[in-house]
């Protein structure tokens, strides 16, 4: 397939780019640089000769028609977004802007070149969004395609607001989408000011490792490339119209996963005195900050025979093993506006 991919440049959308060209795809990757992306991260497939880079906004209605007629995709993989809770309660007018009118105009623009070619069968418009838009779930129970929406807070909730648009695009023009709503991402590349590089890199740099609150908040974590295989197969044979909910089967609290953490590192890395566990610091909670997310996947393994293949102690012993030996792509990134600062402590 010839794939759109939004956000391409993100540590996600990177994600799915390579695993595309690695599976025979061709790949147009649409992406503004925003603070979050680095080319560096697609670096490994930029001269592959299926592979091209835009450098577009998806709120920029003319550069996306263009994109579309010159590119023509069978099939758009949308996941250029403003990710950050944090960011999202301190500034949230830039997740409306990017995350619903993006997408707007992003659909807008797939239906007038699916229309233009004769609404082909095969087209595609993939909608990649978050576990965050069904609330926060008690001690039991896990979310489904059916859980009703509940996001509590300004990213969660813009992103609810994309769900809706590509949903209602469906049923009012027809336009053929699936849409997956994933938990939460782990893996290389991934951007400094998520919790997991964050552990790792503080660590590393003697500083004090931040939990909010008393760390029982409770993710399912999902080893980003075990997600981009998951994608690309729900992009290809999802049934129109369908969602899935795509999860690691991996729960941790986030006390427990920087624990882990600090005992890989004090394998790999020994600190001179002491553990990593010592700098571990309670912090005042993030607003609205909620108890638990975890996915129930049997969907997307009864109708497309997937399951994660990487469980949460491999993942994260793989992951800073990336972080150890890729010290300049990190690096580099540090000193990007708001990184290693605390964000959305609220007005």
């Amino acid at each position: 397939m010839k794939l759109l991919i939004t956000g391409g440049a993100g540590f996600i959308g990177s994600a799915v780019v390579r695993r595309a060209i690695t599976d025979g795809h061709q790949v147009v990757n649409l992406d503004a640089l925003t603070y979050a992306a680095c080319l560096d991260n697609v670096a490994s497939v930029a001269d592959d000769p299926g592979y091209v880079f835009e450098h577009a906004d998806i709120r920029d209605r003319t550069a996306l028609d263009r994109i579309f007629a010159q590119h023509r995709p069978d099939a758009v993989m949308h996941l250029a977004a403003e990710s950050h809770v944090d960011r999202s309660i301190d500034g949230p007018g830039t997740f409306i802007d990017t995350n619903v009118m993006g997408t707007f105009h992003l659909l807008e623009a797939a239906r007038a070149y699916w229309t233009r070619e004769g609404r082909p069968e095969g087209f595609r418009f993939h909608h990649v969004s978050t576990d965050e838009v069904f609330g926060s779930l008690g001690a039991e129970g896990q979310f489904t395609e059916t859980s009703p929406y509940d996001p509590r807070s300004p990213y969660s909730a813009s992103k609810a607001g994309s769900d809706h648009l590509v949903r209602a695009w469906h049923e009012t023009y027809g336009l053929p989408v699936v849409l997956t709503n994933c938990s939460n991402n782990y893996g290389p590349f991934h951007f400094p000011e998520k919790l997991i590089p964050l552990v790792i890199l503080n660590a590393l740099a003697g500083k004090a490792l931040p939990i909010y609150g008393d760390g029982s908040n409770v993710r399912d974590w999902l080893f980003v490339e075990d997600h981009a295989e998951a994608l690309l197969l729900v992009v290809q044979k999802g049934a129109v119209g369908r969602s899935y909910n795509i999860g690691g089967e991996n729960e941790r609290t986030n006390l427990d996963l920087v624990q882990t953490l600090c005992r890989i590192l004090d394998r790999k890395r020994p600190r001179d005195n002491g553990s990593y566990a010592d700098l571990i610091t309670f912090v005042t909670d993030r607003p609205g900050h909620d108890a638990r997310y975890a996915v129930d996947p049997a969907r997307i393994r009864e109708e497309l025979g997937w399951r994660p293949s990487v469980t949460v102690d491999e993942g994260l012993e793989r992951t800073v093993d990336w972080y150890l030996a890729n010290a300049p792509w990190w690096r580099a990134l540090q000193a990007r506006h708001g990184v290693g600062e605390r964000l959305g402590v609220g007005a």
